[in-house]
């Protein structure tokens, strides 16, 4: 839990309304976007108040409107924000600035787009320390150097004049705390601050995060669509849903027992072990549009426990316990008879990775290396190389997935981009239909670009900013000549949005007018586009809330059963790995140190590495949670790995023997080996 939350009341928030888009109604019916409606809530100082909800639900657009940042087509209709009893409202833009960056600071949703390409992060960290604290130039560089070591940084005072490009994605989101924090902030609004990150570095950034608050009293918002941070980092929380707050309060009386049904679900849609033997709870349909007035309950078109007069009646709110309210009619006599929700009424799992009936080997990986050369001086000599993947072994079998899990920057992605050889390897083999892929040219690999697939880990990167959606997914079906005629293509396209609850409307829109969760589903339906046998998901549900991934997950998996898809899974969501996956490989800087089914490596991690990734999972359940094994620092680099186990300088158990060679494989079992000395058969 946070440390120290009191009964000063830091923000408070009334009735706060606001809309986007043109204020007059349009002949088709739309109007106004009301992202916000009569939202309302209280934070303490030195407390954390989790916001949760859907993609599309209003909750990065409440926290523009706390900080007055909306979009030129956005107002605020109506309401209250008060930070330390001061109106920010009432404040001019220019007394707004002061607000801005100093008592309030805000971690923005995705680091790339947020950080300015063109500028090194020392400087960008430097114009908020300069504007916020007014400290003297010749001191300015000190204090970037300084919030850097805060968060984290590994060797800062290099790290200060790199560009964003050169920064692994926890490092820039890190970038983004030390901008955040360079104010002093009373208050931070963090949204999503974790989302792309992997459990060891989300277990540090929380950890800041918490250590911040305990030092200063400093307040966070937390936006996040993941309920494990939820449940080990809040202190209350507030479910939204359709722009409004429909259930509040604390952490533990949430969890115990969630009062609306929509809460329900989103617990029920969580994936784990015990789940992994049927379908993920699903909520069907998607949000209403904002744009609709709406005469009753905005969760009754999806709700399980849907009466009548909730199509027609506007939900107040209801006490469930003390601390415990709830927007819903259910409670309008009382409590309502639920069943205990599928997160917590979960027996014995079934066994997980299950190796009875193994496919064939569609796509083999032999010592695959990809190394990228350092030049430098005015003739650009080599003087090095970076180690991105060193020497990784892989075997993927028809009809199952694999999982890759490591923390950022230890060469995952690459490993799937050299297999696709959309980077060349620079060593091993890569057998797919008897063809090492590696060994032929572009012109050759273009007839097997229908068959391997990749979903890429950031969705906006990847998608042409000037193309519609509906161009952007039936792209691969008129380039490999599958759907050579528009029409039939863009059925193919309509279905392919609906199958990954987009809808068709989409197909007339641009990849900005949607959400991080939207505009995942637009990549993935892209993928499913030509019918792949084989696909790379990068980190395909990392921007996705739980909702939508339970949806996607349940569609990769059929898809999976009915047309024998086999997934090189990417992530570092070890909820998804045992429930999706098959076998686990863990890799550290460039190699694989822990490979087996998913039962033999989540139940009983063997290497030192494997057990720290899984002691820092978030989990619900407080009697499941492990002590979290704290790694310091970050990986070290590719380009000058250490002597010996690449992992000895972070290990935990580290003995002078393990700085001498790099540890050969250790075969514990038929399915399963690790690389440490310190494994036992």
């Amino acid at each position: 839990m946070s440390g120290a939350p009191n009964n000063q009341v830091l923000l408070r928030v009334e009735n706060l309304t606001t809309e986007l888009g043109h204020a007059e109604q349009h002949a088709d019916g739309s109007g106004p976007v009301r992202v916000c409606d009569g939202v309302g809530f209280e934070i303490r100082a030195g407390e954390t108040l989790a916001l949760l909800g859907e993609s599309g639900c209003g909750k990065s657009m409440t926290a523009l409107s706390l900080m007055r940042l909306l979009p030129l087509s956005g107002r605020i209709l109506s309401g209250s924000v008060w930070l330390d009893n001061e109106e920010l409202f009432a404040l001019s833009e220019r007394e707004m600035r002061g607000v801005r960056g100093g008592r309030m600071g805000m971690i923005f949703q995705e680091p790339q787009t947020s950080l300015n390409p063109v500028l090194t992060v020392g400087t960008q960290i430097a114009e908020a320390v300069r504007v916020h604290q007014g400290r003297p130039r010749n001191s300015i560089r000190d204090r970037v150097v300084e919030l850097l070591r805060a968060v984290g940084i590994p060797d800062p005072a290099r790290r200060v004049d790199e560009y964003p490009h050169q920064l692994s994605g926890g490092m820039k989101q890190r970038i983004m705390i030390a901008m955040a924090l360079a104010g002093d902030p009373r208050l931070l609004i963090a949204d999503e601050p974790t989302t792309a990150l992997d459990v060891t570095i989300q277990a540090q950034v929380l950890q800041l995060l918490k250590g911040l608050q305990r030092e200063t009293g400093m307040a966070v918002l937390l936006i996040t669509h993941d309920l494990g941070v939820v449940a080990e980092t809040a202190d209350r929380l507030a479910v939204m849903y359709a722009g409004q707050i429909v259930e509040q309060a604390n952490v533990q009386e949430f969890f115990a027992a969630p009062a609306h049904p929509y809460s329900r679900k989103l617990m029920e849609a969580v994936p784990s072990a015990a789940k992994r033997a049927s379908e993920l709870a699903i909520i069907p349909g998607r949000v209403p549009s904002l744009e609709r007035a709406f005469s009753g309950c905005r969760f009754a078109d999806r709700c399980f426990r849907v009466m009548h007069r909730c199509q027609n009646t506007e939900p107040g709110w209801y006490q469930a316990q003390d601390n415990h309210h709830v927007r819903c009619l259910l409670w309008q006599d009382g409590r309502p008879d639920y069943a205990p929700p599928a997160a917590t009424a979960s027996t014995s799992p079934p066994a997980v990775g299950s190796s009875d009936d193994p496919g064939h080997i569609v796509l083999a990986v032999r010592d695959l290396q990809v190394h990228f050369p350092i030049r430098r001086g005015l003739f650009k000599k080599t003087v090095g190389h970076v180690k991105a993947v060193d020497g990784v072994d892989l075997a993927l079998r028809a009809g199952q997935t694999l999982a890759l899990v490591g923390e950022s920057g230890c060469g995952k992605t690459t490993v799937g981009k050299g297999i696709l050889q959309l980077e060349r390897p620079t060593g091993g083999s890569t057998y797919y239909q008897d063809v090492d892929l590696a060994r032929i040219s572009a012109r050759q690999m273009r007839r097997y670009r229908e068959d391997l697939q990749i979903i890429f880990q950031d969705p906006f990167a990847s998608m042409n900013p000037r193309m519609l959606v509906g161009d952007i997914v039936g792209e691969g079906l008129q380039a490999l000549g599958i759907e050579p005629g528009r029409k039939a293509r863009r059925q193919r396209v309509a279905a392919l949005l609906e199958q990954v609850g987009i809808g068709e409307q989409a197909m007339s829109r641009y990849a900005h007018e949607f959400s991080g969760g939207q505009r995942q589903r637009i990549c993935i339906a892209r993928a499913l586009a030509v019918n792949p046998k084989v696909i790379i998901c990068d980190e395909p549900t990392s921007a996705l809330d739980v909702s939508v991934q339970a949806q996607i997950l349940n569609l990769l998996k059929q898809l999976q059963q009915d047309l024998g898809l086999s997934y090189l899974f990417i992530t570092h969501d070890i909820s998804v790995v045992s429930y999706l996956a098959h076998e686990v490989a863990v890799m550290y800087l460039g190699r694989i140190v822990e490979h087996g089914n998913a039962a033999e490596v989540l139940d009983d991690p063997r290497h030192p590495y494997t057990r720290a990734l899984l002691s820092a999972v978030p989990i619900v359940d407080p009697e499941k949670r492990r002590e979290i094994i704290r790694l310091q620092g970050d990986m070290p680099s590719p380009a000058n790995p250490p002597p010996g186990c690449h992992f000895h300088p972070r290990c935990p158990q580290a003995q002078p023997d393990c700085a001498r060679a790099y540890p050969n494989a250790t075969r514990l079992s038929d399915s399963r080996t690790a690389r440490c000395i310190l494994v036992e058969v």
